[in-house]
């Protein structure tokens, strides 16, 4: 199946066309201004970037929205974690804000988890939804030099004491919110029909 990518963001989108790779995977339209984020949950802001893209390109669309929820922060920055040190911040200055406002928690409340939305939407209304999610904690210093975002301070519980950023991409698209959330969409795409 053909789906234009939502994403503008190349490390992003290049771990979906990975997760998805038994589709065909096209660019946004180029041109397209950057899509406001501007829903209140992370399936809101998915499916309001899928669905401009798929208006835009008058083709299937697949977006995401990913959150890192930390226990000790009631669950910030969550929705605006690509935004959580401000509306135009760099991936090192958000990790610098989360890991100032954890200094002083214990190891044993540093527990967080990453929350994915994945959502297909189609030009006749339609969609596909997933949800993934990767338990953790919050290391108080950044390891590792592979992933983005959040990844070289996040360390799963499945990833034996190490980082998303100290692991192979194949590793950890096997254990990550994302690459479970598209696992699942791409179980649903190989038996969904579109109407025709």
């Amino acid at each position: 199946m053909r789906l234009v990518m939502a994403s503008a963001n190349p490390h992003k989108v290049a771990e979906i066309a990975e997760l998805l790779i038994e589709h065909q995977i096209a660019p946004r339209p180029s041109g397209m201004g950057s899509v406001l984020e501007t829903e209140a949950t992370l399936e809101g802001n998915a499916r309001l970037k899928a669905t401009v893209v798929c208006r835009e390109a008058n083709s299937a669309a697949v977006a995401d929205d990913t959150g890192l929820e930390v226990d000790a922060l009631a669950g910030l920055p969550g929705v605006r974690s690509a935004r959580y040190a401000g509306e135009d911040a760099t991936d090192a200055a958000n990790l610098v804000k989360l890991l100032d406002r954890m200094k002083d928690v214990g190891e044993a409340d540093r527990t967080a988890r990453f929350r994915t939305v994945a959502i297909v939407v189609f030009p006749d209304g339609g969609e596909l939804v997933a949800h993934g999610v990767a338990e953790g904690t919050i290391c108080r210093a950044p390891r590792g030099d592979g992933g983005f975002g959040y990844d070289s301070i996040f360390v799963p519980d499945e990833g034996h004491g190490r980082t998303f950023a100290q692991m192979e991409s194949a590793e950890k698209h096997a254990i990550s919110h994302r690459g479970r959330a598209f696992r699942c969409l791409a179980e649903q795409l190989s038996s969904f029909s579109p109407v025709t």
